[in-house]
């Protein structure tokens, strides 16, 4: 089987990429660049509107299509299209989207990026609720970020969450997961065939220049788009426990804290005097990342990695976070900055490598060292474009493999493909007499 030039590739994704909002559509970019390089014709199609911060995906020669959910014209283009392999951007996509191309494109190699375990994510949410509405403590936060794999599954495997979207990992042919910590989540408590997932972490090229010296930084800094929970939450903590613990070492400390689609409510924490800076969106990311001294990032949930701590390494900006922060992030090495556990040794971090020189180079040194060995784009892309091709090459026997997959479809694609066209019943105008 050639796959040449004429490989055609259909993406669909739950939103228009927005690389500049965050770390899932910049992984999205990443892969799309990767498939460019290989001289492969792409299609980017979306039911969402677009973003004000959206890329132009046509400069790069991508087509751009929108499409429609629960509706029958889906069926039409992607048939005239013909992909040769289908990305679906999100488990949501798959779950509606995933039978029609089944239907009508069935030779086309399924894959699905994960960007991170959402069902994980919602889980360590619904079990810090808990935490916070059972204490008052707002400060030590160790047993939750202690949670061994067991744990992790029993919290989620109760989900209708955790049931979606592992059944639609089982759907594809091949998902790519950014974190090797749900990798192993899936394959020893869900009991999911490690050949059904491939690690494809964020890749990066190296800075083309030295990052900017201690001297030449100033303040704290803290990023990331307000919609997303984790990062809010992480705002909410800063302002309440951590940044008085901080400014209560150093009083005359600022803290910078940019997102895109700053709602309300974040406006409403500004408070220069205090040194808490709400700064809307960065037009760029890492231009305000370099000029920082230190990055906060104190998440208390999550899943998959981390793009502003990878921004914060490709910056030579040492980070301080806590383990959901650095999960899955940095390997057997030590991290490049501070790894804390609860909200006091957080601050004492902080304000250490804010004030010694010596300790924050060491910091920016292994930052380097760790993008190297992790994250080189040159590597990841090419084992992402092996595996495809093996997969191109063996479909049908992968798919034979995959019993629990191909029974899941069958019953998918009858109950989804039913409520589908249903819903697209409904929809349509009735005819009323005259």
């Amino acid at each position: 089987m050639s796959h040449s030039v004429s490989t055609k590739v259909l993406v669909i994704g739950y939103v228009w990429p927005e690389p500049r909002s965050s770390a899932a559509s910049g992984h999205v970019m990443q892969i799309l660049e990767t498939f460019l390089e290989q001289g492969w014709d792409i299609t980017f199609s979306s039911p969402a509107g677009p973003g004000e911060h959206k890329a132009d995906l046509t400069a790069l020669g991508i087509r751009e299509v929108p499409i429609e959910l629960n509706s029958s014209s889906f069926d039409t283009f992607i048939s005239a299209l013909a992909p040769d392999i289908v990305l679906f951007d999100q488990f949501m996509m798959e779950e509606q989207f995933g039978w029609r191309v089944e239907k009508h494109c069935p030779d086309a190699l399924r894959i699905l990026e994960t960007s991170d375990l959402q069902s994980l994510r919602h889980a360590r949410h619904q079990r810090l609720k808990e935490r916070l509405k059972s204490s008052d403590d707002q400060n030590d936060f160790t047993e939750l970020f202690s949670q061994a794999l067991r744990e992790e599954f029993q919290l989620m495997a109760g989900s209708d969450l955790a049931k979606r979207e592992i059944a639609a990992l089982y759907r594809c042919d091949l998902n790519l997961m950014i974190s090797e910590v749900e990798i192993n989540l899936l394959v020893q408590e869900f009991s999911l065939p490690r050949q059904l997932l491939h690690w494809c972490p964020l890749m990066v090229e190296p800075a083309a220049t030295a990052p900017r010296s201690f001297a030449d930084r100033a303040h704290f800094l803290s990023i990331g788009n307000f919609r997303h929970a984790p990062n809010w939450d992480a705002v909410l903590w800063m302002k309440n426990t951590l940044w008085p613990l901080i400014r209560a070492q150093l009083p005359g400390a600022q803290l910078h804290i940019y997102g895109a689609y700053t709602p309300p409510k974040a406006t409403a924490l500004h408070n220069p005097a205090q040194g808490f800076h709400i700064m809307n969106w960065a037009e760029d990311a890492l231009e305000v990342m370099s000029a920082a001294r230190v990055c906060l990032a104190p998440l208390r949930f999550g899943a998959g990695i981390k793009g502003k701590l990878i921004d914060a390494m490709l910056c030579g900006t040492p980070s301080v976070t806590t383990p959901i922060g650095a999960e899955a992030m940095h390997g057997a090495s030590p991290w490049p900055g501070a790894i804390a556990l609860d909200a006091h040794a957080f601050a004492e971090q902080a304000v250490q490598l804010h004030e010694d020189p010596a300790r924050w180079l060491s910091a920016q040194v292994l930052a380097e060292t760790l993008l190297q060995q992790r994250y080189q784009r040159s590597v990841h892309g090419a084992a992402l474009i092996s595996k495809i091709n093996e997969y191109r090459e063996h479909l049908a026997q992968l798919r034979n493999n995959n019993f629990t997959g191909a029974m899941l479809r069958h019953h998918t694609l009858k109950s989804t493909q039913y409520m589908a066209q249903w819903i697209e019943a409904k929809n349509r105008p009735h005819q009323t007499d005259q």
